[in-house]
């Protein structure tokens, strides 16, 4: 038996499967743009648009005469594709290795943990992105004390930036932020396995709480650069995962080689903020 036998396709829609689960920030993204590309190189330009003024008439004015009609501020981002992250490996003796079982999804799995990890960390490091706002000027120093007083600070950014608390809002946090926030609010822990997939470990208020190993660090690892935003903030397409079985030619040895394409950006600043922290 050798890797040339498997079906790619299947192996990579197996791939996908795990990379949805394992993913962690890229489930809260806007995803709605991903059928639009399919190759490096292309991107897609989001259009907003801006609010218009809502004025007052008074019903003195018995004309019934409105202001001339405004033009409307739009505003146009382009989601370039350009990431590429991909594995290349053989196996040697494969007859033999597949004799222990499970070898296969043994190496699916771990491939797809591995670009699962790596389009995390990409998109966590979106939240140092200049457009995003840092909750404070300088790192606010977390504690048991504190860490609730610092949430509702992030919430209460998010509001006054006009983003409801119904728009889907999450705040992806990193181990040690977790364990002050845990200690500091008893209720929030669910048993609910379905819940708890791809980093959920609670809710605070209307805010879905995920942990993740991932979030962005500055100052030497000293602060966490936590981000909390709606699902409307980050634009993220992932159009291409490949898997390609192969025989080396210098090598006794079957292969698999593939890649996943995707990139993502920051499209709404105003629904993410940056609760920028340090630890004693």
């Amino acid at each position: 038996m050798a890797y040339s036998n498997f079906i790619p396709s299947v192996w990579s829609e197996s791939i996908n499967r795990e990379l949805e689960r394992a993913c962690v920030f890229a489930e809260d993204c806007n995803r709605q743009y991903e059928g639009e590309v399919s190759k490096k190189g292309d991107s897609v330009h989001i259009l907003g648009v801006g609010k218009p003024t809502i004025k007052s008439l008074e019903r003195e004015n018995a004309s019934g005469l409105i202001d001339e009609a405004e033009e409307i501020n739009d505003t146009s981002v382009i989601l370039g594709i350009n990431q590429i992250r991909y594995f290349n490996y053989k196996v040697g003796d494969i007859d033999k290795a597949q004799a222990i079982g499970g070898l296969m999804d043994a190496l699916s799995e771990e491939t797809s943990e591995g670009l699962a990890n790596e389009i995390d960390k990409y998109i966590a490091n979106m939240v140092l992105d200049s457009d995003v706002s840092k909750l404070t000027q300088a790192d606010t120093t977390v504690t048991k004390e504190n860490v609730l007083s610092i949430l509702d600070d992030a919430i209460q950014a998010l509001q006054e930036n006009d983003v409801s608390m119904t728009s889907g809002v999450t705040v992806t946090v990193s181990p040690r932020f977790y364990k002050l926030f845990k200690q500091a609010y008893a209720t929030g822990a669910t048993d609910n396995k379905e819940a708890m997939k791809n980093g959920k470990v609670a809710t605070y208020g209307n805010v879905t709480v995920k942990i993740s190993n991932n979030v962005a660090k500055t100052n030497n690892g000293e602060t966490d650069n936590i981000m909390i935003r709606t699902k409307r903030a980050i634009a993220f397409v992932n159009p291409v995962t490949y898997t390609e079985a192969y025989r080396p030619e210098k090598s006794f040895a079957d292969a698999v080689k593939g890649y996943a394409l995707f990139d993502g950006k920051v499209v709404r600043p105003k629904e993410i903020i940056n609760i920028n922290v340090k630890y004693q």
